[in-house]
Formats: structure tokens, C-alpha cells, sequence
């Protein structure tokens, strides 16, 4: 079934104002991910899913040379603006191959909060694995399984394509559910080697901003995290 990448419009307008102070993104994903993708300096990084460019400028401002890809043309917009010529920002949609895109030519690829909405996960593993140098890493986020789980309060190992809301729009994005096994079964099976596994926790700053907010994420699984590695 197609995903639905679609921060398109007004949603993407929302996501780029929101995910600079969210929760989610700025107090649990992108902590998470960028202590995951460690030193990145002389590095070449593929920001596969980049949206706004957070993370983007993110790992530029660390010494690496990147570039992000995104499919929504309001995202895209807001990350050339937000990375200027610290980065290079490219509109690609990530269900089709990576064209264009030399065998080996990345050190790393960050994928945050992308994978369940895209209609073809092994391939798209196997594209990342490509232009992956031997050597070279992936980190990704998903959705935690259990929270999945709890949210539509049915079955863990349910594989259904679902819709969630989002919060203060009238909008709703799609993706598809994976358990842990599954999950892990397509990193693997695109020949990956994982090295670390995380439940990302809300840092101290969000305790700060929202005290109340903070002290219920900190006790129940939201995200989780892998890096793994190019033999």
C-alpha cells in the first residue's frame, strides 16, 4: 500500500514551526540521534528524510557535508532556508530509487522518523546500503512498537497502515506498523550489523519547558533508535 510521506502545505508549515521546541523531535528524536551519529567532522552524511532540516544543520554545524533529501515541497523550502549553503537540499522521494547517488559515496545515513512511512522498506534499505562506503553507518528512528501498541490499543504484531491525528491540525500522516521483529528482520536482512539499540528518553530541557509533559514521556517508550553498520 502507498505511504504517505506527505508534510505537504499547511502540515509542513506546522511541522517546520513546531519540531525547533516539540517533544518529539527536539527533546527525545534529534537528542537521541545525533549522540547515536557521534563525530561527525570530514564526514559525508546523507540526511535521508531531512523535512525542515533540523538534523541537517544540525551535523553541518558539527563539520560534516551534507546532503538532505525530502519529497515535500514546502519542507524542502523551509530546509534550504533554515541550512542556507551550510548544506546541500535536494527534493527526492524516497519510495523510488536513489538515483543519482554513487555506490559508496557516504560515510553515514541519518534517517529520523521516515522509515514507517515508506511503502518499500527493503528497498529503500538496500539504496541506503549501496551508497554506503564498507565501513560506513546508518541511524534510524521509527515509532516504538508498544507505543503503537497502546495508541490503537489492538494487536502488537498488527502490520496495518494507520493514520494519527496531528496535534493542533486538522491533518492526519500515515504509516505502516512494525513490531521489534520485524524491524529488526529488514535491517538485518539488508545486511546491516547492529551496533546499538535505544528508547530515547525526553532530556533535562524538556523538564524545563513543560514540566508536566516531560515527567509522562519519561516513564513510557515513544520512539526507538538503532545505528548500525556497513560491513
Amino acid at each position: 500500500m502507498p505511504s504517505n510521506l506527505a508534510y505537504h502545505g499547511s502540515l509542513g508549515d506546522h511541522f517546520n514551526a513546531n519540531a525547533a521546541n516539540s517533544a518529539y523531535n527536539a527533546h527525545i528524536d534529534r537528542p537521541a540521534m545525533l549522540e547515536l551519529a557521534g563525530d561527525v567532522t570530514g564526514q559525508r552524511i546523507l540526511d535521508a528524510g531531512c523535512g525542515a532540516g533540523f538534523y541537517a544543520a544540525a551535523l553541518a554545524d558539527r563539520g560534516a557535508s551534507v546532503l538532505g533529501l525530502e519529497d515535500s515541497t514546502a519542507l524542502v523550502e523551509h530546509a534550504r532556508t533554515r541550512v542556507g549553503d551550510r548544506a546541500k537540499i535536494r527534493q527526492h522521494d524516497l519510495n523510488t530509487p536513489l538515483d543519482g547517488l554513487a555506490d559508496g559515496s557516504f560515510d553515514g545515513v541519518l534517517c529520523a522518523l521516515v522509515l514507517h512511512h515508506l511503502a518499500d522498506r527493503p528497498r529503500f534499505l538496500g539504496e541506503v546500503f549501496r551508497v554506503l562506503r564498507p565501513g560506513g553507518w546508518l541511524v534510524l528512528s521509527t515509532t516504538h512498537p508498544t507505543a503503537d501498541w497502546q495508541h490503537f490499543e489492538d494487536s502488537y504484531f498488527s502490520a496495518d497502515w494507520v493514520d494519527l491525528a496531528v496535534r493542533g491540525t486538522p491533518h492526519s500522516v500515515r504509516f505502516q506498523r512494525m513490531n521489534l521483529e520485524v524491524l529488526l528482520g529488514e535491517l538485518l536482512g539488508a545486511g546491516f550489523v547492529l551496533e546499538r539499540l535505544v528508547e530515547p528518553r525526553p532530556v533535562e530541557a524538556l523538564r524545563d519547558l513543560d514540566a508536566d509533559r516531560y515527567a509522562q514521556l519519561v516513564h513510557r517508550p515513544t520512539l526507538l533508535a538503532v545505528r548500525l553498520r556497513r560491513p
